[in-house]
C-alpha cells in the first residue's frame, strides 16, 4: 500500500509539473542545474578572499614593522654619531680625529651615495662635504628636522646647543630602500617615505599596478623628524584560488546557456518555427490541419495553434459573408446612384418646363438660375460615382469643363458668353468638388448678371504645396464698380462667403482686373 501511495504521489507530481507553462519549466530546470555551482562558487569565493586578505594583512603589519624599526635604527644611529662629533668640534674647530671617526661611520653609507657636512655659523665647512640640497631649519639642541626631496633622497639636519655647529647628513633613495626591505616578505609590495608638507619619497614601486587595484596600506612613525614609513600591497592580486572562483561564474554561464538554449530550442524555438511556417503558407480559403497542430511538443503551442485553425474556420466564412454583401452593397450604390441621377434629371427637366412656360422675363431668368445650380450638382454627382470604385478622387478639370458647357447651353437666348478653360488635372474630393461647382455658377451668374455678353477665364493652376491649387475666375464684368457692389450686397455676396468658408479658405477680389481667387484642397493628380 505504502509502495502504491508513493507511485500515486509521483504521478500526480509528474501531471503537474507536465501541466505547468513552457516558462515555468524552463525557470524550475535551469534553477536546480545552476544552484550547486552558484553555491560553490560563493563559498569558494568568500573563503578565499577572506583568508587571503586577512593573511596579506596580517604579514604588511609584521612587514611595516620591521621596515621602519630598520630605517630608524639606522638614521638615529647616523645622526648620533653626526651630533657627537658635531659636539667635539665645537670645543676644537680643528679636530681631526673626531672628523676622521666621522667619515668612518660614514664610510658605508658614503659608498652608497650618502654624505654629511659639518659647518659654523658662517657656513665654512669644518667636515665632510657640501651637500647639494637646501637643508631644512633645525632646532638647536632638538630632534633633528627632515626634508623629504622627491625622487633623491632624506635630507637630516641638526644643531649644537648654542647653534654655533650645524650638522646634515643626505640619504638617498636606493640605500634607504635596501636598509628598509624587509626580510621573509614575499609579496609584492610598495614602500615610501613621508614628510613635513606632505613629501613622499618613493623606495619601492609595485610591479603591477592598474586603476582597478585595491591597495592595502600600513604606517609606521620612524620618530625623527616627522618621518613615516608607509608599505601598501594590492589586494587584489590574481591568485590561482581567486582565479579558481572567478572561473566557477564562466563555467555557470557557459551550462546555463547550454542548458538555456537546449530547452528553449527544443521546446520553443522549433515549435514557434514549425507553427510560423505553416501558418505562413496559408491561402484564403483553407484551412489548418489538425495534424500539423497536433504534433506540436509544447502545449501553449498547440493552444496557439488550435487557435489559428479555428481561425482559419471562422475566416472562411466571414470571406463568404463578406463576398456576399460586398455583391449586395455594390447593387445597392449603383441603385442609389441611379436613383439619384434620375431625380436631379427630372428637377432639371422640371425647372426647364417651368422656365419655358414663364411669361415674366424675370422668371425665366430665376428658373435659369435655379437649374444651373441644380446641373452643377448633378455634374459633381456624376462625375463622383464614375471615380468611386477607383478611389482616386473627382476630377477636376472634368468637372469644370461639363459645368462651363451646362451654364453656355443654359444662358439666355442671344447671350454672347463665353468661357475660357485653363485647368490643370488635379484630383479632389466630393465636398471639394461640390463647393467649387457652386461657387463658380454663382461667380459666372454674378457676371452674366452685370454683362450677359461677359467673357471669363477659369483657371486652376499649381501652388508652392503638393496638396493645395489656385482655382481663380476672371472676368472684365466682375471689375469693381457701384453695379458690382451692389448685385454682391443684394444676393451673391453672402453666398460666395459661405462656400469659401466650406472650401476653408478666404475668397480674394482683385478689383482692378476683375478676378476672384481662393486655394482649394487636391488629393493628387490625374
Amino acid at each position: 500500500m505504502a509502495g502504491l501511495t508513493a507511485g500515486g504521489r509521483r504521478g500526480a507530481l509528474s501531471s503537474r509539473l507536465g501541466q505547468l507553462p513552457t516558462g515555468a519549466k524552463i525557470f524550475l530546470i535551469l534553477s536546480a542545474a545552476l544552484l550547486p555551482f552558484a553555491i560553490i562558487a560563493i563559498l569558494a569565493t568568500l573563503t578565499t578572499t577572506r583568508q587571503a586578505g586577512q593573511e596579506a594583512r596580517s604579514q604588511l603589519r609584521v612587514a611595516a614593522q620591521e621596515s621602519s624599526r630598520n630605517l630608524a635604527i639606522e638614521l638615529v644611529g647616523d645622526m648620533t654619531a653626526l651630533t657627537t662629533t658635531m659636539n667635539a668640534l665645537a670645543a676644537d674647530h680643528a679636530d681631526a680625529p673626531s672628523c676622521a671617526r666621522a667619515r668612518g661611520v660614514f664610510a658605508q653609507q658614503i659608498a652608497a651615495g650618502a654624505g654629511f657636512a659639518i659647518s659654523d655659523r658662517d657656513g665654512r665647512l669644518l667636515c665632510g662635504t657640501a651637500l647639494p640640497y637646501s637643508l631644512p631649519d633645525a632646532i638647536a639642541g632638538g630632534q633633528p628636522a627632515a626634508r623629504v626631496v622627491p625622487g633623491k633622497g632624506v635630507v637630516l639636519a641638526t644643531t649644537t646647543a648654542d647653534g654655533n655647529l650645524r650638522g646634515s647628513a643626505f640619504f638617498p633613495a636606493k640605500f634607504l630602500a635596501g636598509i628598509a626591505r624587509p626580510s621573509g616578505f614575499g609579496i609584492d609590495y610598495a614602500e615610501a617615505i613621508s614628510g613635513p608638507n606632505d613629501q613622499r619619497l618613493d623606495l619601492r614601486t609595485l610591479d603591477r599596478n592598474s586603476p582597478l587595484d585595491r591597495h592595502d596600506s600600513v604606517s609606521v612613525p620612524l620618530n625623527i623628524g616627522d618621518l613615516t614609513a608607509v608599505l601598501s600591497i594590492s589586494s587584489n592580486s590574481i591568485t590561482w584560488p581567486i582565479f579558481t572562483a572567478m572561473l566557477l561564474p564562466i563555467i555557470m554561464w557557459l551550462a546555463a546557456a547550454s542548458l538555456a538554449w537546449l530547452v528553449v530550442d527544443r521546446l520553443l524555438i522549433q515549435p514557434l518555427r514549425t507553427l510560423r511556417t505553416r501558418v505562413a503558407a496559408y491561402r484564403p480559403g483553407e484551412e489548418i490541419a489538425s495534424s500539423d497542430v497536433r504534433s506540436l511538443p509544447a502545449q501553449e503551442i498547440r493552444e496557439l495553434g488550435e487557435t489559428f485553425r479555428s481561425l482559419s474556420r471562422t475566416l472562411i466564412l466571414h470571406e463568404a459573408g463578406l463576398a456576399e454583401g460586398l455583391v449586395r452593397q455594390t447593387k445597392l450604390t449603383r441603385e442609389v446612384h441611379h436613383r439619384v441621377k434620375n431625380n436631379l434629371q427630372v428637377i432639371s427637366s422640371l425647372i426647364n418646363l417651368h422656365s419655358r412656360g414663364a411669361k415674366a422675363e424675370e422668371a425665366a431668368r430665376a428658373y435659369s438660375s435655379i437649374q444651373r445650380r441644380v446641373d452643377a450638382l448633378s455634374v459633381v454627382h456624376r462625375h463622383h460615382f464614375a471615380e468611386m470604385e477607383d478611389h482616386r478622387g473627382v476630377s477636376l478639370r472634368a468637372v469644370i469643363g461639363e459645368l462651363a458647357s451646362n451654364i453656355r447651353a443654359t444662358s439666355p437666348e442671344g447671350s454672347r458668353l463665353g468661357i475660357l478653360l485653363e485647368v490643370e488635372p488635379y484630383l479632389v474630393s466630393q465636398d471639394t468638388a461640390i463647393a467649387i461647382a457652386f461657387l463658380l455658377t454663382e461667380i459666372i451668374e454674378l457676371a452674366i448678371s452685370l454683362n450677359p455678353a461677359a467673357q471669363l477665364r477659369l483657371s486652376v493652376r499649381a501652388t508652392d504645396s503638393p496638396d493645395h491649387a489656385i482655382l481663380r475666375a476672371s472676368s472684365p464684368a466682375l471689375i469693381d464698380g457701384d453695379t458690382l457692389k451692389a448685385a454682391l450686397d443684394q444676393r451673391y455676396a453672402r453666398v460666395m462667403e459661405g462656400l469659401s468658408r466650406q472650401l476653408r479658405a478666404p475668397l480674394h477680389h482683385d478689383p482692378l482686373t476683375g478676378a476672384y481667387e481662393i486655394a482649394v484642397s487636391v488629393t493628387g493628380k490625374d
